[in-house]
């Protein structure tokens, strides 16, 4: 394993998902904005549409230039150990006293 690097990557399709569940919730969202400021259908509708399209390819570049940087990612082997180390932690804990 290199040094520094990390031994695992998001896969374009979890970006993918991702991208199309967030989305979702933001169609919701700018619709509900929209109208509540225009009180128009049309006008909610269209903006929605739009914004939908070109916010999706930017969402889904910006995931994955963020998946190329180790920055905030904790490794496997970080984790195995915390994993252990809490298991010795309770084992200590829960075992009888010899």
């Amino acid at each position: 394993m290199n040094e520094g690097k990390h031994d695992f990557k998001e896969v374009w399709t979890r970006s993918l998902v991702k991208a199309i569940t967030y989305r979702i919730v933001i169609l919701i969202l700018d619709f509900t904005a929209t109208f509540l400021l225009t009180g128009r259908i049309e006008v909610a509708l269209a903006f929605m549409i739009v914004s939908n399209f070109y916010t999706s390819i930017a969402y889904y570049f910006h995931e994955r230039i963020w998946n190329r940087t180790n920055w905030g990612k904790k490794g496997r082997i970080l984790i195995l150990n915390l994993s252990n180390f809490i298991k010795e932690e309770l084992n200590g804990v829960l075992a009888p006293p010899v």
